[in-house]
């Protein structure tokens, strides 16, 4: 049984950065492509950025503009989310996710959709205030 654990999230003033941390047990996820989503109040869930199972290729949404950076750390089984200059509209739940196929070609093309995701977190707020 796979289990994703988020950390890191917080209250940071704008123009403040945090690092979101997801942590899988259970069996390793190296071979497994993973992703971070994330929900605000009365919005649906949303493709923040993506990274393929070497860590070799990072995806990001539009909405990020450089400013987070998606890594991955084999030997901790560990996805991180490096978050700079935040906005108050960077405010929401933050999850992460893994792919449910290890080695996912087709991922690839889409990394967006929270379908080709079977794992998830329960998820780590983030608030960023004016």
């Amino acid at each position: 049984q796979v289990q994703l654990v988020e950390s890191g999230g917080g209250l940071v003033q704008a123009g403040g950065s945090l690092r979101l941390s997801c942590a899988a047990s259970g069996r390793t996820l190296r071979r497994n492509e993973m992703g971070w989503f994330r929900q605000a109040p009365g919005k649906e869930r949303e493709f923040v950025a993506a990274i393929n199972w070497s860590g070799s290729t990072p995806y990001y949404a539009d909405f990020v503009e450089g400013r987070f950076t998606v890594s991955r750390d084999h030997a901790k089984n560990t996805m991180y989310l490096e978050m700079y200059s935040l906005k108050p509209e960077d405010t929401a739940v933050y999850y992460c996710a893994a792919a449910s196929a290890e080695y996912d070609s087709k991922w690839y093309e889409a990394h967006m959709d929270a379908k080709r995701y079977m794992y998830w977190g329960q998820g780590t707020q983030v608030t960023v205030s004016s």
